[in-house]
């Protein structure tokens, strides 16, 4: 009887080691969730037409340098492929800032500054811990994934969340393959 218990006792704990695993959004993923539901509107971002160098842990896009971990396999397709880069990241950031319905008195005073998109300038960031957001996208042909992205002229983390589409992409294909075909078609960045 002793044995029966145990045994019964031992599979019952070990019942969640044999569940299914699925990635559920957490408390932070739940407003990414809302946002696109809400507010999303598909894009097409050019690829960097410039030149690539990568080397070591940074790529340099023209005279602009993005530091990256050399085992993010993921973070470094995207940038070899040039789908992301500094002058993309300070277009969107000034596109951001003139399209945002926040306060106008600092739009008014950054416009009367002489070369205000300096300020905006993304270069010297290091991107880090991609990873894909399965919970976010059903089509086989869109990939949405999460970057961590840390500035040296911001105290915060901020999220860079990039939406991927590869035409010819099936539920089979590995996701530096299917980077290698895609396009950039939505950007949203978060402070965390």
């Amino acid at each position: 009887m002793k044995i029966l218990y145990t045994v019964s006792l031992s599979l019952l704990l070990s019942a969640p080691i044999f569940a299914q695993k699925t990635e559920k959004a957490g408390s932070k993923d739940k407003a990414v969730v809302e946002h696109f539901k809400n507010d999303y509107k598909k894009k097409n971002y050019k690829k960097f037409t410039g030149n690539i160098v990568i080397k070591d842990n940074q790529a340099k896009f023209d005279d602009k340098v993005i530091y990256f971990d050399k085992s993010d396999k993921i973070t470094a397709a995207i940038l070899q492929e040039g789908l992301v880069y500094p002058q993309l990241l300070t277009e969107f950031q000034v596109d951001k800032f003139e399209n945002e319905d926040s306060d106008r008195t600092q739009k008014r005073f950054a416009k009367l500054q002489k070369n205000w998109k300096d300020a905006f300038d993304v270069n010297n960031i290091k991107l880090s811990n991609a990873s894909e957001l399965v919970f976010l996208s059903s089509d086989e042909k869109v990939k949405r994934i999460k970057i961590v992205c840390k500035d040296p002229k911001f105290p915060n983390l901020m999220m860079y969340y990039f939406e991927f589409t590869n035409k010819n992409a099936t539920k089979d294909t590995p996701i530096q393959d299917f980077i290698k075909n895609a396009k950039l078609t939505y950007i949203f960045q978060r402070t965390e």
